[in-house]
């Protein structure tokens, strides 16, 4: 009995070691690896998945832990990134905290509506084709997170979300009295993001534009030009060019006074705060220094200066 009785408790505990050992032992992952745990899930589809990754060594000892931490009642669907080198009392709890790995898509500043559709189209892991309207100046250019398989139409109703929540803010301390409402606002700020990509010089430009419209002066601005030229869909991919100013277009503001119909691009963040808050400058026009930035004027003469010295260093370069 007393030989019985020692076997079984060194069963026990062999039992109790193996269960130890497998529980803690790592996985022999390399890289990081991600695994997508559908809606619905079951925990043997689960682990017979996490062990095909790789992720876990013993799918039977990950079911008994994750029941045992009841992480079974509580498996949020999504994707998930399991590092090299983790064992399954770590992989159970990286799933009970539903930690879900975010993907995330950037939309730059200064695109247009049909370059900021081929961004997400092109992105992989996002999902559906894009039906919702994505009009000129509608959403605004951020880094968004997502996780794999969301739409895309998500993607672009949070970009839109999110631009309509800033203006709401901005133009509550809007000081710019050039503009009539949050529509002409974005036009605006569409022009200084293509004007400048210089933070210290956003107010300065908007100022120009803002100044002009009080006068009753034609905004000249070319990237309302290439607009005009190409709708947003496709780069000009040429210089622009003397005759490309007397193009017939509402869009071409050296034909057609005051703002272009709509935005000419979806601007960022700074360049929308800079149309509500134009320095108290009183420039009228700019040209390009030569040096990634430009030179400001408050009169014709000193303008065509400033364009005779571009003209001298381009020459000289």
């Amino acid at each position: 009995m007393k030989t019985l009785f020692v076997s079984v408790v060194v069963a026990v505990f062999v039992a109790v070691g193996a269960i130890w050992y497998g529980v803690n032992c790592p996985n022999v992952l390399e890289e990081n690896t991600s695994l997508v745990l559908q809606k619905g899930e079951s925990v043997r589809s689960l682990a017979q998945n996490l062990k095909t990754a790789g992720v876990i060594n013993s799918p039977l000892l990950f079911r008994i832990v994750v029941r045992a931490l009841k992480v079974d009642k509580r498996l949020k669907a999504g994707e998930y990134m399991f590092a090299p080198k983790i064992n399954i009392l770590q992989v159970a709890k990286q799933l009970l905290r539903g930690e879900v790995f975010y993907r995330r898509v950037t939309v730059p500043e200064g695109l247009s509506s049909a370059q900021i559709r081929t961004i997400l189209e092109n992105e992989p892991y996002l999902s559906g084709e894009i039906k919702v309207d994505m009009p000129e100046g509608s959403m605004l250019p951020e880094t968004y997170a997502f996780s794999r398989g969301d739409s895309r139409d998500s993607i672009v109703l949070k970009a839109q979300k999110d631009l309509k929540e800033l203006l709401d803010k901005v133009w509550a301390e809007n000081s710019n009295e050039n503009i009539k409402n949050k529509e002409e606002l974005v036009i605006l700020a569409s022009i200084v993001e293509k004007e400048t990509g210089l933070p210290n010089e956003r107010a300065d430009v908007a100022a120009v534009f803002s100044n002009r419209l009080k006068k009753g002066m034609m905004l000249q601005t070319d990237p309302t030009v290439i607009y005009a030229l190409t709708k947003g869909k496709t780069e000009l991919g040429r210089t622009l060019l003397k005759k490309d100013l007397d193009y017939d277009d509402p869009y071409n503001t050296y034909r057609y006074y005051g703002l272009p119909p709509t935005p000419i691009c979806n601007p960022g963040r700074e360049a929308i705060m800079a149309a509500a808050n134009p320095s108290g400058a009183d420039y009228l026009y700019f040209v390009a220094s030569g040096n990634g930035g430009h030179r400001f004027a408050k009169t014709l003469s000193e303008h065509n200066g400033n364009v005779a010295t571009y003209r001298k260093l381009m020459q000289n370069k």
